[in-house]
């Protein structure tokens, strides 16, 4: 005979103690999930009801005009591109160079090793809106204001503190005895690293990817302020801040460009989100 396995009941009352937590819980998901939501609804909407009195929660009627308006808009395609340009730059070049600040702190024991994290966390606890003054200097002075390139540059700053610290804490979880192995079998040491210890980092790149993505694809302040007269090379958020018409804001088409211009982080985050996880190097040494 075999015993079956059952599982205890949770008692009402921690029930009960649990109920609040849920409560606040929901609220707070309802809450930051209702300005996406009426985003969204508001792009289905037919004009005359995201004018109307009597607001709808629902919509009464679904509409795809504002989407046609909004990717024929003069610009949309132009600052897109520009958009994915500057973002996939940066995360790409965030990525190559903190991979190999991470395995020099997590791998190696050199002077200044702990003043080098000490600087790195100083640099992710700056607020970056402060530095925009500065930068700006700097950009006017070097002759880069108005160039994508300069926003480049920027956002990987922005990302590259915050890449450094997530994969080196995913480089340390990784035995040392896996490279070694590799080098027993005669690989250099840098060839160890990246046939064994990067497809165990997976993760940790992927979540520093989903970050960075996010952070440079959203980030409006620099793009506003460094790029000034050429017009052409400003990204998707500053496009929608003036997203206007000959009548004023055209919010039904600005609400569906901002849908579109929301999907490119959703699909990342989506296609990303399940493999966002540390517990692949967890068992590497087991067996």
């Amino acid at each position: 005979m075999s015993a079956r396995t059952v599982r205890p009941r949770v008692p009402v009352r921690r029930r009960l103690r649990r109920l609040p937590l849920g409560i606040a819980a929901a609220v707070t998901v309802v809450v930051c999930l209702f300005p996406v939501y009426w985003m969204i609804s508001t792009a289905f909407k037919p004009s005359k009801d995201i004018q109307s009195a009597d607001p709808r929660l629902f919509p009464h009627t679904w509409t795809l005009d504002h989407f046609q308006r909004a990717v024929e808009a003069d610009g949309f395609a132009l600052f897109w591109r520009n958009s994915i340009l500057v973002t996939l730059g940066a995360v790409l070049l965030a990525l190559l160079v903190a991979l190999g600040a991470a395995f020099a702190v997590a791998r190696m024991r050199w002077k200044g090793r702990r003043q080098f994290m000490l600087m790195v966390f100083i640099a992710q606890m700056a607020p970056w809106e402060s530095l925009i003054i500065p930068v700006y200097i700097i950009s006017r002075d070097t002759n880069m204001l108005d160039r994508l390139p300069t926003l480049t540059l920027i956002y990987f700053m922005i990302t590259l503190p915050f890449t450094i610290v997530v994969l080196r804490g995913f480089i340390a979880t990784i035995p040392p005895e896996l490279e070694e192995a590799a080098q027993v079998d005669g690989c250099t040491r840098t060839g160890a690293f990246w046939r064994v210890a990067v497809p165990l980092l997976a993760p940790g790149l992927m979540a520093t990817s989903l970050f960075g993505f996010i952070t440079a694809w959203n980030e409006f302040a620099y793009a506003n302020f460094l790029i000034i007269k050429q017009q052409d090379n400003r990204t998707l958020p500053v496009w929608l801040s003036s997203f206007q018409n000959t009548f004023g804001t055209d919010w039904g088409a600005t609400m569906a460009a901002s849908t579109l211009f929301a999907l490119p982080a959703l699909v990342i985050f989506l296609l990303l989100q399940r493999h966002v996880t540390s517990g692949f190097a967890a068992g590497a040494v087991k067996g």
